[in-house]
């Protein structure tokens, strides 16, 4: 379980403004925490949570082990709240009924504690409905609202919130983090690339699943360079049943990135900066068969893809949509 004495190692500023809150009962209503995958958002906001609830804080630090940190920890206090998107939105009945929510009793004290997962994603009439909230305080009420897209939200949202915003990890910092721990080099570098969090890399290195997605992506960019009239059929028989639902073929594409962001590396003479070190010699076979501008169109491409996944495309017709494109 982390503690603010542990985030304070990569959220130093963040961190200090929020344990001073604390230690000052001067919590805000409203906390707007933004920053990318894997800055710690959610064990943030958690964390937060407790030091609201725990009656035995020490310096703005909760306990741990008390009930009230025990039931945060498994998601089962009774006045905290969690929303996350249905689907690829969070919509307007999920607001209306966090809002009646407001209107009861703590069911063990006054305080409530609501935490709204990738708070971007709301349709604009959830937006609008969670703004009577924000301007309507409840004195024993904290929201607190994650994104990795502050700029997304809406500004009357943005102004009604005390905005913290979480530095990304120092990558280098990271792998040598990971190959302490015993992690390869051309591993640690990879999840360094993919995540922030040592625990999710951790998992990755022991993921069978994760490797032989890794292989599928060398798999297909040398299938584009020299069988690509049998791109598809890979695609469909051997891809999409790996990346079997959207969360694992957004980490496919999020594979994808960073090879073709190797082979521009390699095109613009910063190979120091390679992802995939285990494959150099096929990174630089692609450099000599995609040139600067394809990759750069390549790369637009699969934002792209990932972006229409977002947008809830079928996900077998956003990757036959971007293997076309990635065909020369």
């Amino acid at each position: 379980m982390k503690t603010w004495k542990d985030i304070a190692n990569t959220q130093p500023i963040v961190t200090k403004m929020i344990t001073n809150m604390i230690k000052r009962n001067r919590v805000a209503h409203a906390y707007l925490f933004q920053g990318q995958k894997g800055t710690g958002k959610e064990e943030m906001s958690l964390l937060l949570a407790k030091s609201i609830f725990c009656q035995f804080k020490e310096e703005g630090e909760p306990c741990q082990t008390c009930k009230d940190c025990i039931r945060i920890t498994s998601g089962n206090h009774p006045d905290v709240h969690k929303l996350i998107p249905d689907g690829a939105s969070i919509k307007k009945e999920q607001i209306l009924h966090l809002q009646k929510e407001f209107t009861y009793t703590g069911l063990e004290s006054n305080q409530k504690v609501y935490i709204i997962v990738d708070a971007d994603k709301m349709t604009t009439n959830a937006a609008n409905r969670l703004l009577k909230f924000l301007e309507e305080p409840n004195k024993k009420t904290t929201a607190i609202l994650l994104t990795a897209n502050g700029e997304a939200m809406l500004d009357t949202i943005r102004s009604r919130c005390q905005i913290m915003s979480l530095q990304p990890l120092n990558s280098e910092q990271m792998q040598g983090k990971l190959q302490e721990q015993g992690i390869t080099e051309a591993n640690a570098r990879l999840f360094a690339a993919l995540t922030q969090q040592i625990d999710e890399a951790n998992l990755l290195n022991q993921d069978e699943w994760f490797a032989q997605a890794r292989k599928l992506v060398v798999q297909l960019t040398g299938m584009l360079q020299t069988n690509s009239e049998e791109v598809l059929l890979f695609v469909q028989k051997q891809w999409m049943l790996h990346f079997a639902n959207r969360e694992q073929l957004q980490l496919g594409l999020d594979l994808l990135l960073l090879w073709y962001k190797d082979v521009m590396y390699t095109h613009i003479d910063k190979e120091e900066s390679i992802i995939f070190i285990a494959y150099r010699e096929e990174v630089e076979k692609g450099s000599m068969y995609w040139s600067n501008q394809d990759t750069t169109a390549i790369l637009y491409s699969i934002m792209g893809a990932k972006k229409h996944l977002e947008q809830n495309v079928h996900p077998t017709l956003v990757m036959e949509q971007l293997t076309l494109q990635m065909q020369r």
